[in-house]
């Protein structure tokens, strides 16, 4: 009983600051904030690295010519997951109805009329 006293203690602060979730948005903005500049930058990496094995195959020895074609096919992996799930994500949500205006996303509601 006394453990569950001291927890329900230790509990008691983040209930109470439950009530103030403008930090938590605030997190999650910045978060989302992130992600909107890390991903045309993660695309161009990927990029990078297909155009970069192309360069090696074009202008390297035969042993250089294979590790090309690989860094090539990675490369065309890398972006091929990237696009693709960029898309799932913008199909399920237009499936559930979440549509996105400007940098927002707002979520599906009901129209009781």
């Amino acid at each position: 009983m006394k453990k569950f006293i001291i927890a329900a203690l230790a509990v008691a602060p983040a209930m109470a600051s439950a009530q103030n979730l403008g930090n938590l948005t605030t997190l999650l903005k910045s978060v989302g904030n992130l992600i909107d500049i890390a991903v045309p930058i993660v695309v161009a990496l990927g990029l990078l690295a297909f155009f970069w094995g192309l360069v090696k195959f074009i202008f390297a020895g035969a042993e250089a010519k294979e590790e090309g074609k690989s860094l090539m096919i990675w490369g065309l992996v890398a972006l091929f997951v990237m696009v693709s799930v960029w898309g799932l994500v913008r199909f399920i949500g237009n499936a559930v109805g979440i549509t996105e205006t400007g940098t927002s996303i707002t979520p599906p509601s009901v129209n009781l009329k």
